[in-house]
């Protein structure tokens, strides 16, 4: 039996698309999110010269992600009001996919036991915002890849996929809004 919420909000999309700013807005307006599981998890191993790094060890990264991703979906169920994720347990499936690496069983069945709203918010490649930096390094036509197959992975599970307009952050807040 799945384990879902209509209070587990995620947004995803490919790198630098803008996920992370739509995020911050909506806690400072008050409401709750939990971060996403790539950059914490570069950050963590980074200070610590572990190996679970994309660009030394995608399987071991996508393990980490997972992990983390566990954990954020555990404190956050329960809650009353919506809790916006930036980026959810499929976006691990998808990571391997996108390295060309199996999908282990264990995250397969995480993607259909832990469940979100069947409305996920993807935010699309936008050219004039992308910008690479320490964590991201991914170059543009990646970017573009990684919002194909998100889509495709969220769909392919079941999840209604709607793309954010390409605003201002504001503009985009009061899409999400308004949809739910």
């Amino acid at each position: 039996m799945a384990r879902g919420s209509t209070r587990l909000i995620v947004l995803t999309g490919g790198p630098g698309s803008g996920k992370s700013t739509l995020l911050d807005a909506l806690a400072t307006a008050g409401h709750a999110i939990a971060p996403e599981a790539g950059r914490a998890v570069i950050r963590q191993q980074m200070a610590i010269d572990g190996p679970a790094l994309p660009w030394q060890d995608r399987a071991a990264f996508a393990e980490a992600m997972l992990a983390w991703d566990l954990r954020s979906y555990e404190e956050q169920t329960g809650r009353v009001s919506p809790v916006f994720f930036d980026r959810g347990i499929p976006d691990v499936a998808k990571y391997l996919s996108l390295c060309g690496l199996p999908i282990p069983r264990h995250i397969s069945r995480a993607c259909a036991v832990f469940r979100y709203d069947p409305l996920v918010f993807v935010a699309p490649p936008w050219r004039e915002i992308y910008a690479n930096d320490a964590e991201r390094r991914q170059d543009w036509d990646e970017a573009v890849r990684t919002h194909a197959v998100m889509v495709d992975t969220y769909r392919g599970l079941g999840y209604e996929t709607v793309d954010l307009p390409r605003t201002d952050v504001m503009g985009r807040a009061a899409f999400v809004l308004h949809h739910l």
